[in-house]
Parts: C-alpha cells; sequence; structure tokens
C-alpha cells in the first residue's frame, strides 16, 4: 500500500472515531483499519502479548508509519496532544509495548478535539492513568500453574506465565456472576481487591465478560446497598430504557436517509428495515460500529451487503446443507454485485 493511500485510510479512520467520541487514539486507528480485531488488544492489555506487533496483520514498521501519519492529520486538525499511559492488567502492572522498537510515544498519545470540555478532559486523563483492573482468566482447556503445578477455575497471568489463585493471592475472594450492573459496580467499590473474570467465546473470537472476584464482605456490603434503593434505581432503568428507544429511533432514522441516498434503488421499507436491523442496540452488528454510528459510507454497505446476502441469495441455504462459510460466500458473491448495481442504479 502507497503512503498517500495509507495516509488517506488512515485519515478516515481516525474521522470516524473523533466524530463518535471526540478524541482519538493509535488503537482506535489500527482497529478501524481492521489490521487488529478487538480480541487482541484484550489478549495485549491483559498482559498475554509481549508487543501489539505481533498481534497484528502487519509489522511493526506499518505500525510506526501508522503512528506518524495520525500525527501529522491530528496536528493539521489542531487537535491536542494527551500522553496516555498504557500498562497491563497482568499482577505486575508492566508498561505495554506496541512494537519491538524503543521509540513508544507516537502510539501512546490521545489526540483530543478542542471542543472537548475541560471536564471530559480530566476525566478521561483520570480514567488513562487509573491501573486497568486485574484480569483472571477462565481457561477452556486443562492447564498447569506455573508456581505449584496444580490447577483451578481461574488462572491470573503473572511474568507472562500462568498462575492459580492460590499462587497470586486471590483465593479468598467470591466469585460474582454477571448480570446485576449496579450489585457489580458496588461489590468492586467496597472490594480492596478484585478481579474481572472473562472466558474466550470461540465463536465469537472475543474475551467475553464473566463476572467478577471480590472480597466475601464487600459483597454483602454491596447486596445491603442494592436493597436498600431498588426502587429509585427501577424508575431510573426505566427512564433510561425509554431514553434509548428514542435515540434508537433517531439514529435508524438517519441511516435508513443515508441507505436511500447511497442505494436510491433500495425500496424505502426496505432502507428502513436494513437500518432497524442493523442498527440494533446491543446486537454487535454493524450498524452498532463507530462507523456506522458516523454514517460511514463503508460501514452502511456492509450493512446493506449483509441484508442482499440473507434475502437476496441462496446463502443461508447454503450453510443449512454444509456448505463453508467462505465458499458459500463466494459462490454468492456476483449475485451480491448484481443487487448492489441495482440498488445504486435508482428507480427506473
Amino acid at each position: 500500500m502507497s503512503k498517500p493511500n495509507l495516509a488517506r485510510r488512515v485519515a478516515q479512520a481516525a474521522e470516524i472515531a473523533l466524530a463518535d467520541h471526540q478524541y482519538v487514539t493509535f488503537i482506535d486507528v489500527v482497529t478501524g483499519l481492521r489490521w487488529l480485531h478487538t480480541r487482541h488488544v484484550d489478549v495485549w492489555r491483559q498482559g498475554r502479548a509481549t508487543t501489539l506487533a505481533e498481534l497484528a496483520a502487519v509489522d511493526g514498521e506499518r505500525l510506526l508509519t501508522t503512528a506518524a501519519l495520525l500525527r501529522d492529520w491530528a496536528r493539521a486538525k489542531g487537535l491536542r496532544p494527551m500522553p496516555a499511559p498504557y500498562v497491563s492488567g497482568s499482577r505486575d502492572r508492566r508498561p505495554l509495548r506496541f512494537t519491538g522498537h524503543p521509540e513508544q510515544e507516537p502510539f501512546t498519545v490521545h489526540w483530543l478535539s478542542p471542543d472537548l470540555s475541560e471536564s471530559r478532559v480530566r476525566r478521561l486523563a483520570e480514567r488513562q492513568a487509573k491501573p486497568p483492573d486485574l484480569v483472571a482468566v477462565e481457561p477452556l482447556e486443562a492447564w498447569t500453574c506455573a508456581g505449584c503445578a496444580d490447577t483451578g477455575p481461574y488462572l491470573i497471568m503473572e511474568d507472562d506465565r500462568p498462575h492459580c489463585l492460590t499462587c497470586a493471592d486471590l483465593d479468598h475472594l467470591v466469585f460474582l456472576p454477571s448480570g446485576n450492573a449496579a450489585l457489580s459496580r458496588r461489590a468492586k467499590q467496597e472490594s480492596g481487591l478484585a478481579a474481572v473474570v472473562v472466558r474466550f467465546d470461540r465463536r465469537r473470537k472475543v474475551y467475553q465478560r464473566r463476572g467478577l472476584l471480590v472480597e466475601e464482605e464487600a459483597l454483602a456490603r454491596a447486596e445491603e446497598r442494592c436493597l436498600a434503593d431498588e426502587e429509585a434505581r427501577s424508575r431510573r432503568r426505566e427512564r433510561d430504557r425509554e431514553r434509548r428507544a428514542e435515540q434508537d429511533i433517531v439514529f435508524q432514522g438517519r441511516m435508513a436517509g443515508e441507505i436511500a441516498r447511497l442505494f436510491p434503488g433500495c425500496p424505502p421499507e426496505r432502507a428502513r428495515a436494513i437500518a432497524e436491523h442493523a442498527g440494533l442496540r446491543g446486537s454487535g452488528r454493524v450498524g452498532r460500529t463507530a462507523a456506522a454510528r458516523a454514517l460511514d459510507e463503508n460501514a452502511i454497505t456492509l450493512a446493506v451487503v449483509a441484508s442482499i446476502r440473507h434475502h437476496d441469495t441462496g446463502y443461508d441455504g447454503m450453510l443449512m446443507a454444509g456448505v463453508p462459510r467462505m465458499e458459500a460466500r463466494e459462490r454468492i458473491r456476483d449475485d451480491i454485485e448484481r443487487k448492489l448495481t441495482e440498488f445504486r442504479a435508482g428507480p427506473r
């Protein structure tokens, strides 16, 4: 890829991140370029990889070039730099390395919009300076503790090796499963020592949060606090649900309008259906990505392609017949292109 082309793609990914949360990081850009998946970033943040580069689809030199292009773009946009330390979620809290290159500063700068309020800048700085949560992994396969040669339900990484809770001095903690956000938040606040429990989901290829390890006394205090204000929190949840529903309707309307602009031949009811499906909150679909929220053309096109794949081709039937997913996609490639051409052409 030529440098001008890379600069254009870096600028596009950075613009999407800036529109989404008013600041841009190197991580935003490389995940936006799809050189790294969020699961790779999770592994790195957990301290389970020596450098981020070893998990990326490109080498360290390309990452260094990308960081320099991001810096040039940010300066031209008048964004202000904020140093942001990155430390691992392992017990030793060691500084995270992006590449094997001795210079790490280009990767750690957050570029802030001048429109970002001072209070938000302060909260962002405080959040970045705060050590990350300790992470305990619920392994999918048999494993052996590097300290005692035993095993257990969870492992903690120390010095790049797995340790059981006993060897990590965390065996006095109790497990609180996910599901009650208020209880989890308060138990963590009350607990002097806590760890987030994650497990790798092979289907989605991401580490998913399973719950928390907290002190038993802290959990009891958190439960008392939750019982004391359950009614007030219930009313607040209902208000929040209504507010989010209104926001979703507005967003899906904007997305349907953008589909109609890019694909004038797509029937209005079909455009609305695509927007409602792709933009469903919590779905994990392309419509909920930062790119789609910024109404990025590529993200909108991916949502339309997904709809065509399932509704206008034999793709689903192929999967049910046992055809491998990538082979099925290859078979329907021409069908998708024909339908996209029809949608782009507009009404006759």
